[in-house]
This record gives C-alpha cells, structure tokens and sequence, in this order.
C-alpha cells in the first residue's frame, strides 16, 4: 500500500467517522497500519477538512514521524501499543460517541447480546481503568482492557476504542459497539437481556460472518 493511498483512506474514513456522529469537534483519531508504518490522523484537525497531506506517517515500532508535517494524534502511543498486542488488527477507530462513551463513565462492561455484537465485536467490552489521556499508562490500560480477542474496548471517561482488519471493519466495529451500546441500555430499562452469549456462541457467529455472509469473492 503506498503512502499516498493510505493518507486518502485515513482522510476517506475520518470524514466518515465524523459524519456518522462517533466524535465531535476534534477529539478522536483513526489509524491504518501499512507494513513497518502507521498512517495516523494529526492532533487536533477538523476531519471535516482533512487532506492526505494532513496524515502523519509514524514508525511502528517506536513512533518516529516518518513522514507528514503535521504533528500525529496524542494518543499515537495508543495506537503503537494496541498494534504490539493485537497483529491482526489493521485500523483503529478511537471514538468519543455518546453511547459507548456513556458506558465509559460507569466503568460497566457491555456483554455481549446480540448477533451483530457477536460477529464484529467478538467478545464482552470493557472499561479499561483509568489514566490521562495521551500517557503510556493509558496504553497500557486499553491494551489491558481489549484482552486477546475482543475488537473494542472502552477508556474510563473518556471513549472507545474500535480495531479492525481494515478502516472499513474499525469503523463497521464502532458503529456496532455504538448500536449495542444503545440496545443494551434500553434492555437494561426492561428488566435486563435475558443472557449474555456465551463464547462457544460468539465463536460461531464469527466464522458465520467470515465463510456464510454475504456473497463469494471471485
């Protein structure tokens, strides 16, 4: 993947993820991994204005600015570590939706009840612990938090933070998070889901949504 498509995906996907509602003003940041590098977006833009250009690219391993002029996101860091720990991820969404964010602040874990959270999310979301945000610790809380096969997880008062293989999954994966946020909250008004899924459950809906959904690639 060359650089210049990697900024323009980063730049196609922040508008996304600003239009879709999952942050406002200029807080967040999305991510896209690319062999050895990371395109990430800068610290504090109007992703309403982005341009390629604006994508700062930042080494893996330890974070140098490889390429850009623009200063990369305060929670780069983040990012580096949640790619350390997670090689199958590809992207990072890193919401403030109101939602999930809403969870966030009760330091609730969201179990997993629907089919939807089953085949994106992959496992129950929790709350990481607390830290300042843009800090090592806070890296390590949220690389804490995600465990070995959830795709999201929620920062203590703060928001969420959504992986997947590609911009297109990070984000799909933020939208459900946001979705079963809302589902959840309301079943919690009605007495509370009848269960959680189990993980032999959510195990199955995940190799349903790989090899059953949709239609064959030719």
């Amino acid at each position: 993947m060359g650089a210049v498509s990697a900024r323009e995906q980063v730049v196609e996907a922040a508008r996304s993820f600003s239009a879709a509602g999952l942050t406002i003003a200029t807080w967040g940041n999305i991510s896209l991994r690319s062999g050895e590098s990371v395109f990430i977006t800068p610290s504090g833009m109007d992703y309403a204005a982005l341009l390629p250009e604006d994508i700062t690219e930042v080494a893996l391993a330890d974070g140098r600015v490889l390429s850009g002029e623009r200063r990369p996101s305060t929670e780069t860091a983040l990012h580096l570590a949640v790619y350390a720990a997670r090689p199958e991820a590809g992207a990072i969404v890193h919401t403030h939706a109101v939602e999930s964010t809403a969870f966030a602040v009760t330091g609730r874990t969201v179990p997993v009840v629907t089919d939807e959270a089953a085949q994106v999310l992959r496992g129950e979301v929790r709350t990481a612990e607390y830290a300042l945000p843009g800090t090592a610790e806070l890296a390590a809380n949220c690389v804490s938090a995600l465990g070995e096969s959830s795709m999201a997880c929620l920062l203590r008062a703060h928001g969420a933070v959504c992986l997947g293989e590609s911009l297109q999954r990070a984000l799909l994966c933020a939208r459900v998070l946001e979705q079963t946020c809302e589902i959840y909250r309301l079943a919690l008004s009605l007495g509370g889901p009848a269960e959680a899924f189990p993980q032999e459950r959510i195990e199955k809906m995940t190799v349903f949504l790989q090899k059953s959904y949709g239609q064959k690639q030719y």
